[in-house]
């Protein structure tokens, strides 16, 4: 019987890897040319910091971690990144350090939630926080550049999402203004969406369920009971996205799944219907409280967004194949393996990339596999190069070919690899 990948969790094979390559470099180009460091955080972390954090009422929380017991310890595989992210902030005291602190992060999470396209058990996600500043400029610059990074990866069709949660009194105002509206028809109610009436209510706006969306139309706007700096807040965002050129649409019903959230929350969605209801590509928001909750002697405001490199990758182009090896080598006889292998060392530590066929198979066999690869060299070596102390270089795109003694086999190799390039880059020019 084979043993198979656990339901939700994928194989990322090399051709493939070669997209989540790309697309990773991008973020890192366009984040750290914002200012962002990166950082590394444990894949585990103590499982209060996520129920704590993230809220126990959560769909992540009560249906999705993957939380186990190990001695005496309560430890969660990571379903997300902006919990371990503060709780490093925290502990290592980066306050006292320094006044703002940028940082993103690239790696897997995990949750046990249905798997459907674009979404696993076992997913990805790249985010960044910022620490220290609580002005809406911060997050209009941050939302800038969430839409300047989908725009990168080749996405085309979203639009802005925008709302604003408020401050913790504002919270618990909404959520009292809610639970009035929907205590009379909540028979009509989602399983889950009854029960989130009795701990958290604004649960019920991020249903997907359609009896509960169905109920919601009515349901009070956050806007409506926001205090006058939280609506002084979302005022300065809106005024600095309008100045940025960020299309955007203000959503009153956008509250998103975690409970760490305070004032801003924005989600960049694509409309082309790709993803089904989950047409969310990436999120995020303030969680200005969320610093102090773990300890912090100071407040410290922050904010963040994070997007599932899955879900990218699901609406974005191919791109194009994963390279092959500069150079090929073929000893056809054993004997010719270690004088092959010699020169790839030489090969590579001169910066090409060469793959050695060490499998002793005939002329043809290893012509055919070199221009499967896309080599653009094969270097040859057989019975006759060894009694002459040469190797034939042989150019598959030009169709051309030379013997050169071993000894000048890496600067000859070198040399029709530039000429080859060159002629390529000529070509592509005048066409």
């Amino acid at each position: 019987m084979v043993v198979r990948a656990v339901r939700g969790m994928k194989d990322i094979l090399p051709d493939e890897a070669v997209r989540w390559q790309r697309l990773e470099r991008t973020f890192r180009t366009l984040v750290e040319r914002a200012g962002y460091g990166e950082v590394r955080t444990p894949h585990i972390e103590s499982t209060e910091l996520f129920v704590r954090e993230i809220g126990e009422d959560t769909d992540v929380v009560g249906k999705e971690m993957y939380s186990f017991q190990r001695h005496d310890d309560a430890l969660t595989v990571r379903p997300e990144g902006t919990a371990g992210a503060a709780r490093a902030y925290v502990q290592n005291n980066l306050a006292a350090l320094e006044p703002v602190s940028r940082w993103y992060y690239i790696g897997p999470m995990f949750r046990a939630e249905r798997p459907a396209k674009g979404r696993y058990r076992q997913f990805h996600q790249a985010g960044c926080e910022v620490y220290g500043d609580e002005g809406p400029a911060c997050d209009a610059e941050m939302i800038d550049l969430c839409a300047e990074l989908v725009q990168a990866f080749g996405v085309r069709d979203f639009v802005v999402h925008v709302n604003s949660i408020g401050s913790a009194g504002t919270r618990a105002r909404y959520r009292d203004e809610l639970a009035k509206y929907f205590t009379p028809m909540s028979a009509a109610l989602s399983e889950d969406s009854q029960r989130r009436l009795a701990t958290n209510p604004l649960r019920i706006l991020d249903s997907k369920d359609p009896r509960d969306r169905e109920a919601s139309q009515g349901a009070p706007r956050v806007t409506d009971v926001l205090s006058d700096d939280d609506a002084a807040h979302l005022a300065a965002l809106r005024r600095y996205l309008d100045e940025l050129g960020v299309p955007y649409v203000l959503d009153p019903r956008l509250v998103r799944g975690l409970d760490y959230y305070t004032r801003t929350l924005f989600e960049l969605k694509i409309t082309t219907g790709e993803l089904g209801a989950q047409d969310a590509l990436l999120g995020g928001g303030r969680y200005d409280e969320m610093i102090s909750h773990l300890g912090s002697k100071r407040p410290v405001p922050a904010l963040g967004f994070a997007m599932g490199l899955e879900r990218v990758l699901a609406v974005t182009p191919a791109g194009e194949a994963r390279p092959g090896p500069e150079c090929y080598l073929a000893p056809m006889l054993e004997r010719a393996t270690g004088p092959a292998l010699v020169l790839g060392k030489a090969l590579r530590q001169r910066g090409i990339s060469c793959e050695l066929d060490g499998r002793g198979q005939s002329l043809k066999a290893m012509l055919r596999r070199a221009s499967a690869m896309k080599a653009r060299l094969a270097v040859l070596l057989g019975e006759e190069e060894l009694e002459r102390g040469e190797v034939t270089l042989k150019d598959l795109e030009r169709h051309e070919q030379t013997r050169a003694p071993l000894a000048t086999a890496v600067e000859v190799a070198l040399a029709m690899l530039a000429s080859s390039g060159a002629a390529a880059a000529g070509s592509a020019g005048s066409a």
